[in-house]
């Protein structure tokens, strides 16, 4: 049987961000390198994700060799500095036209969606549904007048921080072994910013934030409590992953999980190598329903922003995973919720004005 799969975090855009000229190409026709293209979303059954807006951090000629840190663990990795609005706002702008230049270029095939029954008519009717993600809100200025401007152009969800740290908050360092207790939690900023996007009706993806702002969060917000690309701390003990503590707030709030796909995120022994079964995915998806029930986990591939398990690569391995998890025992409703039930629920309780 095959299944539609809404994915929680993808990382496409900066591929366009770093190789414009040849974005027709890349979205189109596709390149041959990378996780995703149009062709390939269509021929495997995806239904849509979170598209993100990440600001690059500027590459330092004496920087060390972070992907050899990483297949070598343990390891904390320094974390890059501060990027001002100013800075991040003329990025952001790029990537989310590369976005809607994709739904125009798509002809139907794709569509910017702004509201939860956008995105259920898309998968209904085979459109590849798209919400307008940022991975770290640098481009947002404290007073919070690019929120707005960010808003009207289809802004639906945003992590108040990638890994390094904004005006807003603290993100999780890229740290094995370690607790995602990092360090200090929002600031007044980011407090005002959680008000806002509840407001607005924009989610809040936890996926970056250290376990203080995670509190402040779970503390201000009035919606579900959402982690679009994260894994089990009780499988691996990664700062990026989620403990069992957090899983029960997130499970209270009646909010989602996404499973990452990113080795170093799966893997028990914290290693970035592809080289690795199925078998470590299959552990934090028990895991996570273990602590939330079935209705509040899905997927967060980090397509084109990680490295992923040999066998499943991009887009196109979908079906070996879904294959997997049919053979681990997984019936037929499990799967529909996974796959794209679940993420479906979850944006129809998120994507609303919450004012109060």
């Amino acid at each position: 049987m095959t299944y539609p799969v809404f994915d929680g975090h993808n990382d496409f855009l900066l591929r366009l961000l770093r190789a414009p000229e040849k974005r027709e190409q890349i979205w189109l026709q596709g390149d041959g390198e990378g996780h995703l293209d149009l062709p390939r979303m269509r021929k495997a059954g995806f239904a849509g994700g979170f598209f993100a807006i990440y600001i690059p951090s500027p590459e330092a000629h004496d920087s060390p060799d972070f992907e050899a840190m990483m297949d070598a663990p343990p390891y904390d990795l320094p974390l890059p500095e501060l990027i001002g609005h100013e800075a991040a706002q003329p990025v952001a702008l790029a990537m989310a036209g590369h976005l809607l230049w994709m739904e125009r270029a798509a002809k139907g095939a794709l569509k910017v969606c702004r509201t939860a029954g956008e995105v259920r008519a898309c998968v209904a009717n085979g459109t590849i549904a798209a919400i307008m993600h940022m991975e770290g809100a640098e481009a947002i200025d404290p007073d919070l007048d690019a929120l707005y401007s960010f808003h009207t152009m289809g802004l639906r969800s945003i992590g108040p921080v990638w890994s390094r740290p904004t005006v807003f908050g603290h993100g999780v360092p890229f740290r094995f072994p370690s607790t995602p207790d990092t360090g200090p939690g929002l600031t007044e900023a980011g407090k005002r910013l959680v008000r806002a996007c509840n407001a607005l009706g924009i989610m809040l993806d936890m996926s970056h934030l250290n376990e203080a702002g995670f509190n402040d969060v779970a503390a201000i917000s009035t919606a579900p409590i959402i982690a679009t690309h994260s894994n089990a701390h009780a499988v691996t003990p990664s700062a990026r992953n989620l403990t069992d503590r957090q899983l029960a707030m997130i499970a209270e709030s009646d909010g989602l999980v996404g499973l990452n796909f990113a080795t170093v995120f799966l893997r028990p022994d914290g290693r970035k190598s592809p080289e690795m079964t199925l078998d470590p995915m299959l552990r934090h998806l028990d895991h996570l329903i273990s602590k939330l029930g079935e209705n509040r986990v899905g997927f967060g591939s980090d397509f084109d922003g990680a490295t992923t398990p040999k066998d499943i690569g991009g887009v196109e391995g979908l079906a070996v995973f879904l294959a997997a998890l049919e053979a681990h025992g997984f019936d037929a409703p499990l799967m529909r919720k996974l796959t794209h039930e679940n993420w479906l629920a979850a944006i129809d309780r998120s994507l609303v004005a919450r004012a109060g």
